[in-house]
């Protein structure tokens, strides 16, 4: 059950559209609650790379539509930012009634800031994570520009954001000025993250200082450095989860998890949405596998064969400190510089022909410590035994199966 989608009925009976993300193991290490941005949906992509972050750490993530917004049922000018609080309560009700309470909320944009609204009014919420929110919740009415006192003065109007086109209606702005940020945050006593970019031309960073400021301890702050607002470059995105999951680390009531539920030693996950970013669970350790950028991939990890050269350059090297030790040799350091002269796209594409694989690893040892020319050439040649070595050298023989297959 790695990823789903599904739909809650949220308080005034609208079913909502979600995604729930499960990492590689028999229980997630906490359960997050993730609100998207200002008219936004799920499935932005910085959504799903900070979802994704968070899922390869150990943690699951239920991302969803706010009502009126994504897939979500609704019409958006009936909302207003207590029912974004309220979506926000009713998708970690789901999370209780089917799965576990949820601990972290992440929230970006005007969705950090009704985050830590409902964050207030949740006991099962230890910890709130905000990106790029505002300090007063009325901010985004500079988004309505000239349209904002035709909505004063005629009750609404139809307002053009990011391409599309929104009935804004006043009840949507009363709300928002109903709502003091800064006051909540001094009593909101909770670990909370403020994550801003400096370079912010949407919500100015001052808005994150005035959240910090408010908020006692514990709190922290990180700077998103040359991020836009909505995290475009995903680099950004996944640094932001990364750095949210550690930071979790830290607040959440994080249990101790069973080694991966599988008969075999490594699990490997790759998802329809994710183009070749493959998320790799070797026993309790996390990784991940990915194709450079000019093959298409997220260049989020190493690609199959980086991580068969680094696989032999990791048996080598400990081969080699085993050796030394029980020799009592002074090898103070061994590197193994390795490299392959074949790509992985090109061996794929001929995966239906025989004999269709690497040619050649270029390997060179660098040994440092007092050793003579003997003890280097001795060493060399037990490089080439290390098991890796040797299982490649050797004829490996594959039984593969379809599981659930008769």
């Amino acid at each position: 059950m790695p990823s789903k989608s599904i739909q809650f009925t949220n308080r005034l009976g609208l079913q909502l559209a979600a995604r729930l993300e499960l990492p590689l193991m028999p229980r997630p290490l906490a359960y997050v609650v993730f609100a998207h941005v200002f008219t936004g949906s799920k499935n932005l992509k910085s959504a799903r790379h900070i979802s994704r972050a968070l899922t390869s750490s150990g943690f699951a993530v239920l991302r969803f539509d706010f009502a009126g917004l994504g897939e979500s049922e609704g019409d958006f000018s009936d909302t207003n930012f207590r029912s974004n609080i309220n979506d926000i309560k009713d998708a970690a009700a789901y999370l209780n009634e089917h799965y576990e309470a949820p601990s972290l909320i992440v929230g970006h944009s005007l969705g950090g800031a009704a985050a830590l609204f409902a964050a207030k009014e949740m006991d099962s919420i230890l910890a709130v994570a905000t990106i790029g929110a505002p300090s007063e919740p009325e901010h985004v009415t500079h988004l309505f520009g000239c349209e904002l006192e035709t909505i004063e003065k005629n009750g609404f109007a139809e307002v053009e954001l990011s391409g599309r086109k929104f009935t804004i209606r006043k009840q949507f702005i009363d709300d928002l000025r109903a709502h003091d940020l800064p006051t909540l945050a001094r009593k909101l006593r909770k670990a909370l993250l403020v994550m801003h970019s400096p370079k912010d031309a949407t919500v100015a960073i001052k808005h994150a200082a005035n959240i910090y400021h408010a908020a006692l301890h514990p709190k922290s702050f990180v700077t998103l450095d040359t991020a836009d607002h909505l995290l475009t470059n995903k680099h950004d995105a996944a640094y932001a989860g990364q750095v949210i999951a550690s930071w979790a680390h830290r607040y959440l009531d994080i249990k101790e998890v069973a080694p991966l539920n599988t008969n075999k030693q490594v699990l490997a996950r790759l998802m329809d949405s994710d183009i070749y970013t493959t998320e790799i669970k070797a026993g309790k350790h996390s990784l991940l596998a990915d194709e450079s950028e000019s093959l298409g991939g997220n260049d989020f990890g190493a690609s199959p064969y980086e991580l068969l050269s680094a696989s032999i350059a990791a048996c080598k090297a400990m081969t080699l400190r085993m050796y030394a030790n029980r020799k009592k040799w002074d090898l103070e350091e061994v590197k193994v510089h390795i490299s392959y002269d074949r790509s992985y796209k090109e061996d794929c594409e001929g995966c239906s022909r025989e004999e269709r694989k690497i040619e050649t690893f270029d390997v060179e040892l660098e040994l440092i410590g007092d050793l003579d020319d003997a003890q280097k050439a001795r060493l060399m040649e037990i490089s080439e035994r290390c098991p890796v070595h040797r299982t490649l050298n050797g004829s490996a023989n594959f039984q593969t199966k379809v599981l659930g297959e008769v």
